[in-house]
């Protein structure tokens, strides 16, 4: 016979406690689990006609699926932009799979009401005012797509038409201005209908920068002849985490017409530093934030938050029309506000971690984490066979061989620190020049991790 689901309820405060187990085990193992598992995964198994049980499932797991996943969530892991899980938040996370509520709307439930708490906080937390409001995602990316969405209907209005009706071809070509976007910024002018092609990147700053120059922005705006354009500013760069002057390029709205749209993913959090919180002064000046959850909030993934000032424009776009799901009228409950009408409460696990450890925990988080990439910058600068590529602005130590950096040697180099199981980064270009990026993002990350991922790095740039 085997394990039903009625046995399995049966046994369920058993098979919680295995799991927990198993995940403790897991987790206080993660300092020393290999960071990057790069061997050959399992061939792919046949579908089981008859159930093991979640005892077996959780058994077979661990013996054939568990020894090939990552210490991402770990202190050495530099690649991307990617946080661990606070305790608190994993607890959050735990139940919210445990309550499993639906946050499509406010019905029968208080955890709309908690969501909306928690962007209120998080609204505090990034200094913006009250006229922006905010609702989770999934990711940066889709928080770029539902900001650019709502400034796409923005384009609408200023032309008189109906984007969400009429569809973006109405609005005929859309001027698209960014000095240094991510990726995912062109991804949602796909998905948006307005074209990959109609970004137009301005020139930077003089001196390496990532930073748009306004000036050469405001040039661009001009040659719009009027029509009305988006405008994407950056808060934190992937490569230098470079700021664009956010109050300066808000100021050009005095003579230009445009949607701002400010890129936040992760540099948003220099604003919990007194030290670092110049570089965000006038992301409260944006029409539309994306701030991503699961790099600096160290919360799981997947979990953003966007915000915006019109959030009619907002209902305009998304809104759900079926007479079951009610008009959005009043405080329109999230299915109209985001692409998803299902919705995890993702919120749940940043309320948890923003109660446990409040404003001065995670602006400690954030400190640390700066002073840790200053440090990984100056031993890397002191290395002979390294170098850096620019300067260590906030969190990321963007870098390269001393000498010959063609794109072979340093790939060799990002595979012998990952072979290493000590450290893992990711490649990148800057200035025409190959190199690596070690991105400090994670809770855990102490100084005795930062000289473990030098001394590996010192040991893979002198290799023959």
């Amino acid at each position: 016979m085997h394990p039903t689901l009625a046995d399995d309820l049966s046994r369920l405060p058993e098979l919680l406690q295995s799991a927990r187990d198993f995940a403790a085990a897991e987790v206080s193992g993660l300092a020393e689990r290999p960071v990057a598992r790069l061997g050959q995964a399992p061939g792919r198994a046949p579908l089981p006609d008859g159930g093991a049980g979640a005892e077996g499932a959780l058994a077979r797991f661990g013996e054939r699926w568990a020894p090939g996943f990552s210490g991402s969530a770990g202190p050495r892991y530099l690649g991307f932009v990617t946080g661990g899980a606070t305790p608190a938040s994993v607890a959050g996370d735990w139940l919210t799979s445990a309550y499993d509520q639906n946050l499509s709307g406010a019905g029968g439930s208080w955890a709309a009401a908690l969501e909306r708490e928690t962007v209120a906080w998080l609204r505090e937390l990034f200094g913006l005012g009250e006229e922006h409001s905010g609702a989770f995602v999934t990711g940066a990316t889709v928080s770029n797509t539902v900001g650019l969405a709502i400034g796409r209907e923005w384009l609408g209005e200023r032309l008189g038409v109906s984007v969400s009706r009429e569809g973006a071809a109405a609005l005929g070509p859309v001027d698209v201005l960014s000095g240094s976007p991510h990726s995912s910024v062109t991804k949602a002018l796909s998905v948006l209908g307005i074209g990959r092609d109609r970004l137009r990147q301005v020139p930077l700053l003089p001196g390496n920068r990532e930073a748009v120059d306004v000036a050469a922005l405001d040039a661009a705006l001009a040659e719009s002849a009027g029509r009305p354009a988006l405008v994407v500013a950056n808060a934190g760069t992937v490569n230098t985490v470079d700021f664009d002057d956010l109050r300066a390029i808000a100021a050009l709205k005095e003579r230009h017409d445009f949607w701002l749209h400010v890129d936040a993913a992760f540099g948003a959090f220099a604003a919990l530093s007194p030290a670092h919180a110049h570089l965000v002064d006038g992301l409260d000046a944006a029409d539309s934030v994306c701030v991503d959850l699961h790099k600096w909030l160290n919360v799981p993934y997947d979990a953003a938050v966007q915000f915006t000032r019109r959030r009619d424009l907002q209902v305009a776009v998304f809104h759900n029309a079926s007479p079951y799901l009610g008009l959005p009228v009043g405080e329109p409950d999230f299915l109209h506000l985001t692409p998803e009408n299902s919705r995890r409460l993702r919120a749940l696990p940043a309320w948890f971690s923003l109660v446990a450890y409040g404003s001065d925990g995670h602006r400690e988080i954030v400190e640390r984490n700066i002073a840790l990439a200053r440090s990984l910058g100056e031993g890397i600068a002191a290395l002979p066979g390294l170098r850096l590529l620019a300067p260590v602005r906030l969190n990321v130590v963007c870098f390269t061989l001393a000498g010959d950096p063609t794109q072979e040697r340093v790939d060799a180099l990002a595979r012998a620190v990952a072979a290493s199981g000590q450290a893992f980064m990711t490649p990148t270009v800057y200035d025409g020049v190959p190199g690596l990026r070690a991105a400090f993002s994670n809770w855990r990350t102490t100084e005795a991790d930062t000289r473990r991922v030098l001394d590996v790095l010192a040991a893979a740039s002198t290799a023959p």
